[in-house]
């Protein structure tokens, strides 16, 4: 780990073209001292991974509006978060979020570890977020490597290996070029690099601080890199969903385990999602009628094809899964997307009194 001309190049381009994040503390903020907020680059770091900044913006203004600090984010309660949280997937990043806040606090008397190792003993942090968290916030000369560094090496050293074989190789040569000297500022600016001009599709090559030395420039083969293997196609798994409506107008719903897919958020009660339509089991004997429309969604290694079922259920009803919500505290924005999107296609079907849709008459 050396400071290099290309290191020096790529700080002279980030002074005056950095991105506005948030979460950011810019290089002139830097220059006259301020500092990195932790806790603000934690967030912001378990936030974006596999979204993209466009999606994490909002969720991380209302989150830091809520809970300014790491510990109102320990003290919140585990609901308030998961439902704050639903939209932007990845559930599980919710959860730990919480466990990290809470091991903070309670193992570190509300101070981030400032090293690599450090976060690493953390809930919910691995070698990327750490890497990243030591690097920007702390100024520690960690490599940070996410998919933005591995094109914009794949490019600088003309790397014909695919990935994911060449993530090893390429975290090597990220490493080579990595200074000692701002490490943190020189982080966000190889990601920034990668999102702004060295991008997927054609890269703006003609305007890179790096053009000079960028092999994959010289050998015409940067529209090309990094190369990728065949991904797998994904399975199709299908299952049911039953939306209930209670004559007051309160909704049924359920807490899904905190283990698992989507797990702690709210749903829709319904059956096991699997590649083979599985049995009917709704929460309750109701005239259940079934839309004409399945609500679909993909997750990171299948999509989802759901049936969705609704029913008027009596003021007495007692479901045997799920519970009522008042229908004045259901937000629905509370649902995850997949649930949401069962929701938008019950919703329209009680509203338009039945048109359309298919009578179901099996109970289960």
């Amino acid at each position: 780990m050396r400071d290099t001309p290309q290191a020096s190049e790529l700080l002279a381009w980030y002074d005056r073209h950095a991105r506005d994040m948030p979460w950011r503390v810019s290089p002139g903020q830097r220059r006259a001292g301020q500092r990195p907020d932790p806790y603000r680059v934690w967030l912001s770091e378990v936030m974006l991974q596999q979204t993209t900044v466009a999606a994490v913006r909002g969720y991380f203004h209302r989150f830091t509006l809520r809970w300014p600090t790491v510990a109102d984010l320990a003290a919140a309660e585990d609901t308030q978060v998961m439902a704050e949280w639903a939209g932007l997937g990845y559930y599980a990043r919710a959860r730990n979020l919480l466990k990290c806040a809470r091991a903070v606090m309670a193992d570190h008397g509300g101070r981030f570890p400032d090293t690599r190792d450090g976060l690493l003993d953390l809930p919910g942090i691995g070698p990327y977020t750490a890497a990243a968290i030591s690097a920007i916030a702390f100024d520690q000369p960690e490599t940070v490597v996410d998919g933005n560094v591995e094109r914009v090496m794949a490019r600088l050293f003309d790397v014909a290996t695919p990935l994911p074989t060449a993530k090893a190789e390429l975290t090597h040569l990220a490493a080579g070029l990595t200074p000692r000297d701002r490490p943190g500022d020189y982080a966000q600016a190889v990601m920034d690099l990668g999102a702004t001009i060295c991008t997927p599709r054609n890269p703006a090559c003609g305007i890179c601080p790096w053009r000079t030395p960028c092999r994959a420039r010289a050998a015409g083969t940067a529209p090309d890199l990094p190369r990728k293997l065949p991904k797998k196609p994904k399975p199709v798994r299908v299952g049911y969903a039953y939306v209930g409506r209670r004559t007051d107008g309160a909704w049924l719903l359920e807490r899904r385990p905190d283990s698992g897919l989507l797990g702690g958020m709210l749903g829709w009660p319904g059956s096991t999602w699997s590649e083979v339509q599985p049995a009917r089991n709704p929460p309750m004997l109701a005239d259940w009628q079934m839309l004409p429309e399945e609500a679909r969604h993909t997750f990171t290694h299948f999509h989802l094809r759901l049936k969705v079922l609704i029913a008027d259920l009596p003021v007495d009803a007692d479901p045997n899964a799920g519970h009522f919500v008042d229908r004045h505290a259901f937000r629905p924005s509370d649902l995850p997307t997949a649930m949401r999107k069962v929701f938008d296609l019950a919703r329209d079907a009680f509203t338009t009194e039945g048109a359309g849709i298919g009578k179901d008459t099996g109970h289960g």
